[in-house]
């Protein structure tokens, strides 16, 4: 078995292959838009609503009095009294039931409430979400005992840090690679190995670390100051400076086989599954950045006059301004949506949370992109430039900074597009899957080709026609009804494109990743839209006509780029790329490179995380 095999099978046998509730993300796919699913959008009860109103309220008061997010910036650090009087606010058990001591917010009111924190200083929001979206809270929330969760989530809750230890110097999104070990020795593990990029590693008082035990990988709850291990190196990035990221060892440290989450061999599950809501947290951060850089682009452009007028009113700066306006309201439809499906638990949202990471990290950086151009030269200076020369300190270039590693986090556009189409082509898969299985027997093919004809035999006749080509249909969103039928007409051709490309690539549909990747992103602005138009119908009753129209203009901002995507699924130069790409690779154009210094410093491309450096930078806060 070839070491790509390897990996692929890793990841299926981790993934969740039953669908025991409905999904909204997984029928659009299928080109059976479903609006009941999500409109109206689940409301919380009074009594969660008022909890979560007056956190805000007291987060809010907490962030503008105590927090100086240009001291974060210029110190590279959170200063511990801001991290003490987040503790003591409840802010670190967010998202812990109230019998372990914490809060117990909805996921609407935490994905509130870092979006909140990430417009003051998105090293905040990174230090709570890594803490309690993919950190000890909610693997055990998942799948801990109880004996685990009395022992840990109270000390979660009261402020004690934790961390996810997943990636290795040479392991990113391939964990059949993965090389840290934990072998059993009587009562405990005993843990072997090396972690990179652990945000809140070097501050953390408790780990969620994944090892290798025998073929598989396991969870472990570990705690920061045992014998063993070591912070070797804080990591510095171009962005995110306050977050406390590391690089971890693990020599022969102990751990007691009562802290091992879940079974033996469970250990990318529990990692995959506590990420179907934890990714929520990373677009509510990118909502909050969206939305302060509508303010900042309204503010700015109607105070700079440029030949006689507002910048604002000349039509290449109002392009920009209506484009972070609505995509800012747009990325917090998303979100907003998304957490409430979460909190109401009757819908499987492992697509749609997927999606709101993809949509929100990409859509958010966009929108940064466009402040810094709106602001011109101020857009690139910095905050303490601006301020030291007797202007308002905007942190524009500091914010462009800060939203570009959630490209990367928690899964990179390129393997959220994969894992996305993967669970788009699920239905596909699992009554063709034979048809295309190398493996399979003769006889197993005919039962697969019997099994598929059945399948297709009723579905493809549901995508030639629907109620989005009739003029009447979604009347209940009034001026937005015209959006709603286009997402209902675009769901089926795109599940028309998906079914045409299995029938004319097979299993060689898996290697065509930039196909995928556009039937995902069509997918991200059909939910996007929906969300948007549910959002603007409830905001509507409170705010008038005003969200409509917001709504009515990303809706055709967006109708524009679905239909550049699907001009470019047949059409495109994916081919020549990946030729060109494996030329280059052979070094055939190095003639390209002519010319240059390389200012890079000596040193291998993956360092050999095999020698202790005897370092350890791990500090306490509590």
């Amino acid at each position: 078995m070839s070491d790509y095999d390897k990996a692929r099978e890793v990841a299926e046998q981790a993934r969740e292959k039953e669908w025991t509730r409905p999904s909204f993300g997984k029928q659009l796919f299928l080109g059976d838009f479903r609006p009941d699913l999500v409109h109206p959008a689940p409301r919380l009860s009074e009594r969660d609503t008022e909890k979560g109103e007056e956190f805000l309220a007291a987060l809010r008061r907490y962030l503008a009095e105590s927090v100086d997010p240009a001291q974060i910036e210029r110190s590279a650090v959170i200063p511990d009294e801001v991290v003490k009087g987040l503790g003591a606010l409840g802010a670190f058990g967010m998202t812990i039931d109230e019998e372990y001591g914490g809060l117990g917010l909805s996921h609407l009111y935490y994905t509130r409430a870092l979006m909140m924190a990430a417009s003051c200083s998105p090293a905040l929001s990174a230090l709570l979400s890594a803490h309690q979206s993919i950190g000890v809270p909610q693997p055990l929330r998942l799948f801990g005992t109880p004996e685990q969760k009395q022992r840990f989530l109270p000390r979660c809750a009261r402020g004690e840090i934790s961390a996810f230890l997943l990636t290795e110097p040479d392991v990113g999104s391939d964990p059949a690679r993965l090389s840290t070990t934990a072998v059993r020795d009587g009562d405990s593990y005993v843990l072997n190995g090396v972690k990179l990029w652990t945000t809140n590693g070097v501050v953390a008082d408790l780990l969620v670390v994944m090892a290798r035990t025998g073929a598989k990988i396991s969870a472990f709850v570990v705690e920061a100051g045992s014998p063993g291990i070591t912070v070797e190196h804080r990591n510095a990035f171009m962005g995110l400076r306050g977050i406390e990221n590391g690089v971890t060892r693990f020599q022969d440290v102990r751990v007691p086989a009562g802290n091992l989450i879940g079974r033996e061999g469970q250990g990318l599950k529990i990692a995959l599954t506590t990420l179907n809501t934890g990714r929520l947290s990373l677009p509510a951060t990118c909502a909050g950045a969206a939305k302060w850089a509508a303010k900042i682009a309204r503010e700015w452009s109607g105070a700079r006059v440029q030949w006689g007028h507002p910048i604002g009113e000349h039509e290449a700066v109002a392009r920009k301004i209506a484009f972070i306006t609505c995509t800012a309201y747009a990325v917090e439809a998303v979100v907003d949506l998304a957490s409430r499906l979460a909190d109401d638990e009757t819908n499987d949202i492992r697509i749609e949370a997927a999606l709101a990471k993809l949509y929100g990290s990409e859509m958010a950086w966009r929108v940064a992109d466009e402040l810094v151009q709106i602001r011109g030269g101020r857009g690139y200076e910095t905050a303490e430039s601006l301020h030291a020369r007797g202007e308002r300190g905007v942190p524009a270039e500091q914010v462009l900074r800060d939203l570009r590693i959630n490209r990367i986090f928690e899964g990179s556009t390129e393997i959220m597009h994969l894992l996305i189409a993967r669970e788009a082509v699920d239905a596909h898969l699992s009554v063709a899957g034979g048809l295309i299985d190398p493996k399979a027997d003769m006889k197993a093919k005919g039962q697969a080709l019997a099994k598929a004809g059945s399948f297709y035999a009723r579905w493809l006749p549901t995508l030639v026609t629907g109620p989005g080509q009739l003029p009447t249909s979604y009347a209940a969103f009034g001026a937005l009804a015209v959006h709603m039928r286009y997402v209902e007409r675009t769901s089926r051709k795109l599940a028309r494109a998906t079914f045409y490309a299995m029938s004319r690539w097979q299993g060689r549909l898996e290697h065509k990743q930039g196909f995928l990747s556009r039937i995902v992103d069509i997918g991200a602005e059909l939910f996007a839209i929906t969300a948007t138009c549910v959002r603007a119908k409830e905001d509507s009753r409170t705010h008038g006509p005003a969200p409509v129209e917001l709504a009515d203009t990303f809706c055709h901002q967006s109708r524009l780029r679905c239909e550049a995507l699907l001009s470019r699924l047949w059409d495109n130069s994916d081919t020549r790329d990946v030729r060109l790409s494996r030329h280059t690779l052979e070094g055939r154009y190095t003639f390209v490179e002519d010319g240059i210094i390389d200012p890079s410093m000596d040193g291998p491309w993956i360092a050999a995380s095999t020698t202790p450096t005897g370092n350890d930078v791990h500090r306490n806060i509590h």
